[in-house]
């Protein structure tokens, strides 16, 4: 697929990320197009939801499109707002909370099998 639609996609509640059970709120990810070395996401936390501290074997990079989050990334935390991105290095404890209800994307690579990382 070389080209894809948002409106077109259907989002996928999400209770739990590598076997770690979400807080608060199911996230709503959205898958929106993988290629052979990355896919890309659209995920939106309510306020007060969280994907707790997990390990996974790709990197991601976030950009906060609204909102505001706060990542905890190894031992560092960042609170971010709209335009800001952070980078979850593969094999490193990270998690994500929202502060306000946000909408995040994510780019993921290598591509993980969406339904191993989020057990659906």
């Amino acid at each position: 697929m070389k080209a894809a639609h948002n409106a077109d996609r259907e989002p996928i509640a999400v209770r739990s990320i590598e076997n770690a059970e979400v807080y608060g709120e199911a996230l709503h990810v959205k898958p929106l197009i993988a290629g052979d070395a990355m896919t890309l996401l659209e995920i939106r936390y309510a306020a007060g939801s969280g994907a707790p501290p997990h390990v996974h074997d790709h990197e991601s990079v976030v950009y906060v499109v609204r909102g505001r989050v706060k990542t905890t990334i190894g031992s560092e935390t960042h609170t971010l707002g709209p335009g800001d991105a952070c980078r979850h290095p593969a094999g490193e404890p990270h998690g994500l909370e929202a502060l306000e209800d946000s909408l995040i994307v994510e780019i993921k690579s290598p591509p993980p099998h969406l339904g191993d990382l989020f057990g659906s």
